[in-house]
C-alpha cells in the first residue's frame, strides 16, 4: 500500500513539473526565440567586424590559423563555435592579402562535398590536432574561397579589388 503512494506521489510529481513546463513554454518560448536570434545577429556582427580587421592585419593564411586556433579554444558549443569563426573567416579572407600556395594542390569544391574534400578536410583537422565538425568546415572555406578566386566569383572580385 505505500509503494501505491508513492506511485501516485510520483505521478502527480511529473504531472505538475509538465504542466509547468507546458505553461512556460507557452508564455515565453517567443521571446526566447526572438532574443536567441537577437544575440545570434549581434554576434555574427562583431565576428564579421573582427574578421574585417583582422585580414587587413594578415594573409589568407593567417586568416585560416586565426580562425582554427579560435575554434579549437573554443568553450561554448561546437554549433556556436563553429559559425562565429566561419563568420569571421569570411570575412577575414575578403581583406587579407594573398598567400602565395594557398591555393595548390587542394581538392575541387564543389557544393555537396566529394569523398575526397571530406578526407582532404578531416586529414589536415586531425594533423592539427582539432577536433569536430567545426575545423573541417573551416577548411571548406578555404576550398570555396580558391574555387571563387579561379571562376570569377564574389570573392575573386574582392582580391581583384584589392589589388588595386
Amino acid at each position: 500500500m505505500d509503494e501505491l503512494k508513492w506511485q501516485k506521489k510520483i505521478g502527480i510529481g511529473f504531472l505538475l513539473l509538465a504542466v509547468v513546463f507546458g505553461a512556460w513554454y507557452l508564455l515565453y518560448s517567443d521571446q526566447w526565440l526572438e532574443n536567441f536570434n537577437q544575440e545570434r545577429q549581434e554576434e555574427a556582427q562583431e565576428y564579421r567586424e573582427k574578421g574585417l580587421l583582422a585580414g587587413q592585419l594578415t594573409d589568407q593564411q593567417g586568416c585560416q590559423d586565426q580562425a582554427l586556433a579560435n575554434f579549437n579554444a573554443c568553450r561554448d558549443s561546437n554549433f556556436v563555435c563553429t559559425v562565429n569563426q566561419g563568420v569571421f573567416l569570411k570575412a577575414c579572407y575578403e581583406t587579407a592579402r594573398k598567400t602565395e600556395g594557398f591555393c595548390d594542390d587542394l581538392p575541387a569544391f564543389n557544393e555537396k562535398a566529394t569523398e575526397e574534400e571530406k578526407d582532404w578536410a578531416k586529414y589536415n583537422c586531425w594533423d592539427m590536432d582539432i577536433r569536430g565538425e567545426g575545423c573541417r568546415l573551416l577548411l571548406r572555406q578555404r576550398l570555396q574561397l580558391c574555387h571563387d578566386q579561379t571562376s570569377g566569383g564574389f570573392l575573386s572580385d574582392l582580391e581583384l579589388n584589392r589589388q588595386d
